[in-house]
Formats: structure tokens, C-alpha cells, sequence
């Protein structure tokens, strides 16, 4: 009996692990035979489990039920959704806020001792700031959450930085969370190339588009492209630049929001920041208190060489 019960619990773990599996994978991982795994599908079934079976590749699914049934989390994943729904209750996500509280209560009175002394430790040593900023929507974030996972096209009304309302239709790659603000990492069909969204400022239609294939993404690091194309792309001049510090030591004044950070080496790093304003670029990057090296554009170059040198005759 705890055998069954053993590789039971391991069967579950895998099927939420991964969206689809054949049964000859199972029972590779699970080390027993095909028809066993069968059996075990239906002892999932008959405890409320939602195993689905895949038509034509005698595959496997754990899909959407009626009612919620028990989740699987390892330590890591409990800490990490515990403090995700105190980050929730704090009113990052509009709306959701008594929602996170009731969801984290229930969470806390089942984790062990080891993990809650965990999360106090995290949580005493956490103080969040007020949240003025403009909020994600809850559904919004799951609408493309679901089509991200489902690959389906997602269409959605979308508010640009000056006011002008468009529909976009997008393939959606990923979600980019930069700390303060939420945003779609997506291949735009009309525009045909990569394109960054903020969550607050879409509202999705349904239904939802046809399903695609998943492109190639334009980064393997979805967060560095959003910070470069949020930060950088969007502007008239984007300045490059060498700073002599670490981009860990940077990273400590410089948002994602504002700056893009690639390490050189531990004593270097590059920043990539952009403006339509040479004043402003040369500006935030002297106010950061770093010494740094300037390398594009050329005007940029030319005109922090102008401003060193009235700011010399003004000390002169």
C-alpha cells in the first residue's frame, strides 16, 4: 500500500510538472510497466484527479476539474507561493488583495515547522513600500497567463504611452514582472516583429485566436529583452555605456525600468539607456555615482564632451 501511495504521489508531481506525457515516458520515470500506469490514472481519477487522455498518442494530461483538488509543492514552491500571496496582499495586483490574505491563511496552518520559520524569517526581514503605481488587473494577468501556456493567439485593446488606442493581435511568449510593473513579451501578427506590452494598459477580447507554433524568442532571457525594450529601443537616442563597477553593485541604483545592465567582467559592466533628450541620458548616468565611459551615439559623446567642459569653466 505505501508503494501505491508512494508512486501515486510521484505520478501527480510529474503530471503537474509538464503538460503532456506519453505513457511510455510514466513508466519510464515511474520504473513500472505501461499497464500500471493505466491503473494508477484511474486511482488519481477516482480521488478527484482530472487525468486526461490524449487521443492518438496514448498520452496523458492533468486537466481542469469541477472542484480544486490537493496541489503537490516542495519546500522551494511553498516558500516562494506563500510569499508571493503576502506580496498579493500588499496590493501589487488590484483586487486581489482579501483574496491572497484567506488563500495564504489556509496555506500557513498546513506547512510544516521548517517552513514556516522560513517564511517568518522572510517576512520580519520585509518591509513593502505604498504601492502608487498603476496596478495589474487579476484576470488580465491569468488571460495571458492561460494563452502563454495554451500557445493561442490573444487579442486585446491597448493603450500606448501617448494616449492612442489600438486592437493588437499577438502571439504571447512570456510575462516580464520588473518589480513595479507587469508586462507582455509577445510577437505582434500585424507589426510581424517582437513587441513589449504593459499588462495595465491592455484589456483582453475573446475569444482568444487560433493556436501557433512558438517562435524562436528574440532573447533567451525574456527579462533582459523587456529591460532593453522598455528602457532603451523606444527612445530617439540609446546610449551606450561602460561603468566601472560590477552589474551587481550597479544593479543597486539602476531599475530594469530604466536601464538595461550586461556584466563585462567583476570590476565592469555595460548600461544601455535611452532618451529623447542627450541632457537627460548624460544626466542620469553622472547621477548614478559611478565613473563611467560614454560610447554611443556620437552625438551623445560629443555633447557630454561639451557639458565636462562648461562644467569646468563653471568651477574654473
Amino acid at each position: 500500500m505505501w508503494e501505491t501511495s508512494a508512486r501515486l504521489l510521484r505520478l501527480l508531481s510529474l503530471l503537474q510538472a509538464r503538460r503532456d506525457w506519453s505513457g511510455a515516458e510514466l513508466a519510464e520515470r515511474l520504473e513500472i510497466t505501461p499497464r500500471t500506469v493505466r491503473r494508477d490514472v484511474e486511482r488519481l481519477r477516482a480521488l478527484g484527479y482530472p487525468v486526461l487522455a490524449t487521443a492518438g498518442t496514448a498520452g496523458y494530461r492533468l486537466g481542469a476539474g469541477a472542484d480544486l483538488p490537493p496541489l503537490l509543492l516542495d519546500d522551494d514552491e511553498a516558500v516562494a507561493v506563500a510569499m508571493g500571496l503576502r506580496t498579493a496582499a500588499g496590493g501589487s495586483i488590484t483586487g486581489i488583495e482579501e483574496t491572497s490574505v484567506r488563500a495564504l491563511a489556509k496555506l500557513e496552518q498546513v506547512l510544516p515547522s521548517r517552513l514556516r520559520h522560513r517564511i517568518n524569517a522572510l517576512r520580519s526581514a520585509t518591509v513593502p513600500l505604498a504601492n502608487t503605481g498603476p496596478t495589474a488587473d487579476p484576470d488580465t494577468l491569468t488571460a495571458i497567463a492561460g494563452a502563454v501556456r495554451d500557445s493561442v493567439r490573444l487579442r486585446f485593446g491597448y493603450r500606448a504611452h501617448d494616449g492612442t488606442e489600438s486592437v493588437r493581435t499577438t502571439e504571447p511568449h512570456r510575462l516580464v514582472h520588473t518589480g513595479r510593473r507587469w508586462y507582455l513579451l509577445g510577437w505582434d501578427v500585424d507589426r510581424e516583429d517582437w513587441r513589449t506590452y504593459r499588462v495595465d494598459r491592455l484589456e483582453p477580447r475573446t475569444p482568444t485566436g487560433p493556436r501557433f507554433t512558438p517562435r524562436t524568442p528574440p532573447d533567451p532571457d525574456p527579462g533582459g529583452y523587456t529591460s532593453r525594450a522598455i528602457s532603451t529601443s523606444a527612445y530617439r537616442y540609446q546610449g551606450r555605456f561602460t561603468l566601472h563597477v560590477s552589474a551587481e553593485t550597479a544593479a543597486g541604483r539602476i531599475a530594469p525600468t530604466t536601464a538595461a545592465l550586461e556584466p563585462i567582467d567583476e570590476h565592469s559592466c555595460t548600461l544601455r539607456a535611452g532618451s529623447d533628450s542627450l541632457d537627460e541620458l548624460a544626466i542620469y548616468v553622472a547621477g548614478k555615482g559611478f565613473d563611467f565611459q560614454v560610447h554611443e551615439p556620437p552625438e551623445l559623446v560629443d555633447h557630454v564632451r561639451a557639458l565636462a567642459a562648461r562644467f569646468g569653466k563653471a568651477v574654473g
